[in-house]
């Protein structure tokens, strides 16, 4: 998914010649903290509520050109370039440019994150385990090899790196629910499994709660 294609449809781009207060109402009517600006269709750059609040509301656009935010993404780049922009410059949008540098639309950070969620399977059956290891014992194959050997499939996997452990992380979605012996192999060859999330958890759950409900009875 490319960055063009999650530009959203109902954004207003303002304009330098738009007063202050009509684009605080702007961000207020689009629950936003930071709007496009263009000149026709040249790109000036995000302005943030914060610059329009310290201004006079009667006051153009123009007179705060030099506070615009000029970071964005081309509409060919990868959604996760996006993504990264949004959370370093702590945007609630990016600006998306064409090839000849004008203003194609934004991208909201809702959309950022569904498609962060598809990408990353959250919205799939089925069900997640979180791994912890040493980069050194991380193997594509054998855990692979481990799922399958209990008739089921990685669905989607992602690692990251936890800078006060560095220890690698490991996040594998599997396409079926009840994981408790995928669980059991994976402890039996020493893996560990810091958390999983399927049908044996909710059993789990549902089980503790009925045994205090019963000795709770009992008493």
């Amino acid at each position: 998914m490319f960055c063009g294609q999650l530009i959203a449809p109902d954004i207003p781009v303002q304009r330098p010649t738009d007063a202050v207060g009509k684009v605080l109402r702007q961000m207020e009517a689009s629950r936003l903290q930071q709007l496009p600006v263009a000149d026709g269709d040249r790109y000036l750059g995000l302005v943030d509520e914060d610059d329009l609040l310290d201004a006079d509301e009667d006051s153009l656009l123009s007179s705060l050109q030099a506070r615009f935010n000029p970071s964005h993404v081309k509409a060919t780049d990868y959604f996760l370039l996006g993504a990264r922009l949004m959370h370093v410059m702590d945007l609630d949008v990016v600006a998306v440019l064409n090839e000849k540098n004008e203003l194609e639309g934004v991208i909201t950070r809702q959309a950022l994150f569904h498609e962060l969620a598809r990408k990353t399977g959250s919205e799939e059956y089925g069900s997640m385990v979180v791994l912890e290891m040493q980069h050194k014992e991380y193997s594509v194959g054998e855990l692979n090899r481990l799922v399958e050997s209990n008739d089921a499939v990685i669905t989607q996997l992602n690692t990251w790196a936890d800078p006060a452990t560095h220890q690698l992380n490991v996040v594998i979605r599997i396409n079926k629910t009840e994981i408790s012996d995928i669980v059991a192999t994976l402890q039996r060859h020493e893996y560990n499994v810091r958390y999983y999330l399927g049908e044996e958890l909710f059993r789990n759950e549902l089980q503790s709660n009925l045994d205090h409900l019963m000795n709770y009875l009992n008493i």
